[in-house]
């Protein structure tokens, strides 16, 4: 090649490692966004089943403390009346066990709550996984600027640091997918 550009070949395996790096990065940073909106999306499910569960109780305690008002006022009611009021009675007992558990529709208190503390278990598996995508988002950034860093200055150190930080990422990327919630960072 006359006249041309020399071509140094010599960092080619730290050109190969930024680009795995950036890989890394790329998938640390989309799996994190991801599980930052489950996250989001199961808490606001959570906080709106326990408003639910807060309205169910609500309705339950209005309709017992009607249902025991009447029940003391039986006996001065007058015998005409008497049956009314006691099918009422009835009619506000079955409406307060309803609000307590409905099975059917999963809308009773006690589906209510079950449903709350599903999504909030969802949530805090996100809220885990999402710590780990952060963390090792931090670790592959840094490493890539160590990588390009030992280019421009020749020190192999950097090199070797920047690859632990690397794998130390990656890692990071394997357990917040994975298993998230099996190292407490918190």
């Amino acid at each position: 090649m006359s006249g041309g550009a020399h071509v140094d070949h010599s960092n080619k395996p730290v050109a190969l490692l930024i680009s795995v790096l950036a890989l890394v990065l790329a998938f640390s940073e989309t799996l994190g966004k991801a599980a930052q909106t489950s996250a989001l999306n199961d808490n606001i499910e959570a906080a709106n089943l326990w408003s639910f569960y807060q309205a169910k109780t609500i309705r339950m305690t209005a309709v017992r403390t009607a249902s025991e008002s009447a029940e003391t006022m039986l006996g001065s009611l007058p015998e005409k009346l008497r049956p009314a009021v006691e099918k009422r009675i009835e009619d506000w007992r079955k409406t307060a066990a309803r609000y307590d558990s409905e099975p059917d529709t999963q809308e009773g208190r006690k589906e209510l709550a079950a449903r709350a503390k599903a999504a909030e278990t969802r949530r805090n598996h996100s809220m885990a996984a999402y710590h780990y995508y952060e963390l090792s988002s931090a670790a592959v950034q840094i490493a890539i600027v160590l990588a390009s860093a030992s280019i421009i200055t020749a020190i192999p150190a950097l090199l070797w640091v920047a690859a632990s930080l690397g794998v130390l990422g990656a890692f990071g990327c394997v357990i917040g997918y994975f298993w998230p919630t099996a190292i407490h960072l918190s």
